[in-house]
């Protein structure tokens, strides 16, 4: 199963180009059963490394684009009368898919937004009453613009402690730009991308991780991680005890990348900023954003031996 995950990494590498730290940050949260939020500029390949992700895994994909008119109903379906049977009949809406690109989810209002926030933690959707599972794998992928640009709107703190973890793409390397200028974007090529691996088996893997165990160390140095946010003066308040639960599946995903069954300290350094960073509220008074004091609280702590 490594070896299918490897391939895929590999894959996604030649579909988004010299930035091989976030697709496998992208295919952590994937095998540790979360979602991702991707913050960036418009053009930089959000939503091609969406749709790669979908096809390589072999997942069934719908986007779904925000907009400030788009409706609950839009995102979670509803209940249609139909005149012939003279009975409301059920259209699923695009989040029963297994994997859902909520694109430019900052331009949508907070109710809309709002609509997702059971079928990220529940799996679930409730609608006129009655609640509908939805497909497993189940895997949303948000790409939202930077806060200061135009018409749009800011993410609630509830909202953003659903995604496990946040990344940025940020700008190619100029050799890597030059090449896209040569040679075209790769968008047609991640269209042309065949899926590696079969559902069940993707469900199967992330069983296994869900399972790894965690040492006393370990935990404790992870907990410690986390108590140090709750206690820095730079921030308006800690993490929630889900993301403590959410740095602890990203660092098995990894010990599972690198080929262990079991959690080193190098597993949870490697995913800390990315799980907590977009989850920290600084003071009005401080300089720093939320990266920038959970690289702090990484490089201050100690790490057992």
């Amino acid at each position: 199963m490594r070896d299918k995950i490897q391939s895929i990494q590999a894959t996604l590498n030649k579909v988004i180009l010299g930035k091989e730290s976030q697709v496998e940050l992208a295919v952590i949260c994937l095998l540790a059963k979360g979602h991702i939020l991707i913050e960036d500029l418009p053009g930089m390949g959000k939503t091609t490394l969406a749709h790669a992700i979908s096809r390589v895994f072999g997942l069934e994909f719908q986007r779904i684009q925000f907009t400030s008119d788009l409706l609950p109903a839009d995102i979670t379906g509803s209940a249609i009368y139909d005149k012939n049977t003279q009975a409301f009949t059920f259209h699923p809406g695009p989040i029963f898919s297994q994997v859902v690109l909520a694109d430019e989810i900052n331009r949508a209002t907070p109710k809309s937004q709002s609509a997702l926030l059971e079928a990220m933690e529940e799996h679930q959707v409730t609608i006129e009453g009655e609640t509908r599972n939805l497909p497993e794998p189940f895997f949303v992928i948000a790409t939202q613009n930077p806060s200061h640009q135009l018409g749009t709107y800011p993410l609630p703190e509830s909202q953003l402690d659903r995604f496990l973890l946040r990344l940025s793409l940020g700008y190619p390397h100029p050799e890597i730009e030059k090449s896209l200028l040569l040679n075209g974007e790769n968008r047609s090529f991640a269209n042309t991308v065949q899926a590696q691996m079969a559902p069940e088996e993707l469900v199967s893997i992330q069983s296994t991780i869900k399972n790894i165990p965690l040492s006393d160390s370990v935990a404790d140095y992870l907990l410690k991680l986390v108590v140090q946010t709750r206690q820095s003066p730079e921030l308006v308040h800690g993490v929630s005890p889900r993301a403590g639960l959410a740095l602890s599946q990203a660092s098995k995903a990894h010990a599972w990348l690198q080929s262990r069954d079991y959690v080193i300290p190098e597993d949870v350094q490697r995913v800390f900023v990315p799980v907590v960073g977009h989850r920290l509220m600084t003071s009005g008074s401080s300089q720093l954003d939320g990266n920038d004091v959970a690289e702090s609280i990484l490089q201050n702590t100690a790490v057992p031996h």
